[in-house]
């Protein structure tokens, strides 16, 4: 049997003005795509261990879009060539049995708010309505009924912060080899939930959020239980279907399915107050950090690149300096002309330059400072969680005072300490970290630091949901209409009956 593999992975956030361009993914074609991923840890490392150990099966790797870093909404013209790319690598596979498509579900682009949706639906005219086609997806992907109408199965991840790209893409690879053998006739129940969530509570090793996700695992793992699960939305990519979701795939058996995918909804619903961010002003988040012995981490989830911000707020930074804070600091700010100067001058040299606000100059302005080059790099580098090449472009090190910026030419993720590392920054030896992650794991920096402060900042991901500015998701939605109004309706999907709604 030959199994075609695809993958096309990307989080938009539509408040961040920088755009997403073609050039902002890693693309990789074929074979590429397999060496790519046997560094392991990915859904497509996952999948194709279970796919290798069936001497009977071979895998059709066609095309892989993975962005560096989640961004602004992607151009009409870069997205265009990233689906004719993915399309036309369909189109040279040849004759195959299934698929396996990985996608994240919060992709955005000019003129198509659905990609994903739009993916498989083109790549279902293109494999045919009998192939069986399993997607996995990011929990933070937005489900739409396109998607749920082109695939047989999708499977969402389990944990977050996300440490089960692996498993997910095993259990996707088995359910596709189950349909394969036609063991199973999968049909899918989901549930719109209006509500955005954020904050610590949807932490699944130990958040209310966690619960839930067991209670959908005990389903998925139920007697003819296939998948099971929450997509609960990026809250920052701004398009009709924004929104949490319940969703439960079963054998063959429609009224589990829904009973399940009610019973989860239900559940779900009375905590939408509880998964909403605890911010503390910025004034009084530096005043808590200069009152703390020890490591204090400072959370500004409004500039998360990993959630699609432009990572070039300035805004802790200045506070700092302002008040007059003393201890050592270090901060990542991307800052594309900060950094060429720095290049000009060289390591040692010592700059006046602005750092900050040269990307949202709507949100931040920038800061001027005379500051010490201490190092320059290409800004590539590899993953500290999952030793993938990471790219920030050209970097520097600047030190200025207490002061330690890693400025970089282009957002990268910032969910681990991957950046500061690769550049040689321990964040233990400093007082403070500002983390441009609204959460990363436990280990990276709530296992040793003091105190970590979520700070309400300005910013294009900001956890205070209700300052964003949507204006294209289906209202109401809890918590930008705080008195939601809900009465839970299941939509039935399955290959033979698509979109039934009940």
């Amino acid at each position: 049997m030959k199994i075609l593999i695809a993958e096309c992975l990307h989080e938009v956030c539509s408040f961040n003005p920088a755009p997403t361009r073609y050039e902002d993914f890693f693309v990789n074609f074929g074979e590429q795509i397999l060496a790519y991923h046997q560094r392991g840890g990915t859904e497509v490392a996952g999948a194709c261990q279970v796919f290798g150990e069936r001497p009977d099966i071979s895998v059709v790797p066609t095309f892989s879009a993975r962005g560096i870093a989640s961004g602004g909404v992607i151009p009409a013209a870069d997205f265009d060539r990233i689906a004719n790319e993915f399309l036309s690598s369909l189109r040279r596979a040849g004759p195959i049995d299934g698929a396996y498509i990985t996608l994240h579900g919060a992709m955005a682009a000019e003129q198509e708010f659905d990609p994903e949706g739009f993916l498989l639906q083109e790549a279902r005219k293109i494999l045919g309505e009998s192939i069986p086609i399993v997607v996995s997806c990011d929990l933070h992907g937005i489900l739409t009924d396109r998607m749920l109408e082109h695939a047989d199965v999708i499977v969402p991840y389990h944990t977050y912060p996300h440490v089960d790209f692996f498993e997910t893409g095993q259990r996707a690879a088995r359910l596709l080899l189950r349909c394969l053998s036609g063991e199973i006739r999968p049909v899918t129940a989901k549930v719109e939930i209006p509500a955005l969530v954020r904050g610590d509570e949807l932490i699944t090793a130990t958040g209310l959020f966690g619960t839930l996700i067991a209670e959908a695992q005990q389903y998925e793992r139920g007697v003819n239980g296939l998948a099971a699960g929450y997509f609960i939305g990026n809250p920052f990519t701004d398009v009709p279907d924004l929104r949490c979701y319940s969703i439960v795939s079963t054998n063959d058996d429609p009224r589990l399915a829904e009973a399940a995918a009610l019973k989860l909804t239900n559940d779900f619903w009375p905590h939408r107050h509880k998964m909403q961010a605890q911010l503390l002003p910025v004034d009084v988040s530096v005043r808590l950090a200069s009152e703390t012995s020890g490591t204090v981490a400072m959370v500004d989830a409004a500039d998360a690149t990993s959630s699609g911000a432009s990572g070039d707020s300035n805004v802790i930074l200045r506070q700092l300096m302002t008040s007059g804070y003393r201890r050592r600091a270090l901060i990542p700010i991307v800052d594309a002309a900060a950094v060429g100067i720095a290049f000009e001058a060289g390591v040692g040299s010592t700059i006046e330059v602005s750092i900050g606000g040269s990307i949202d100059r709507t949100r931040f302005t920038p800061l001027p400072v005379t500051a010490q080059v201490t190092m320059l790099s290409d800004g590539r580098f590899r993953s500290e969680s999952y030793r993938q090449e990471w790219y920030s472009g050209p970097t520097a090190v600047l030190r200025f005072d207490n002061f330690t910026i890693v400025a970089t030419s282009r957002p990268v993720h910032l969910f681990d300490r991957s950046l500061f590392l690769a550049h040689g920054q321990n964040p233990r030896d400093f007082d403070l970290i500002v983390v441009k992650s609204p959460h990363c794991q436990f280990h990276m920096y709530a296992e040793w630091c003091t105190r970590l402060i979520h700070v309400d900042a300005a910013g294009s991901t900001s956890a205070n949901l209700p300052t964003l500015g949507h204006t294209v998701c289906r209202r109401p939605v809890y918590p930008l209409e705080v008195e939601t109004e809900f009465t839970p309706r299941v939509k039935l999907f399955s290959r033979a009956s698509r979109g039934r709604a009940t």
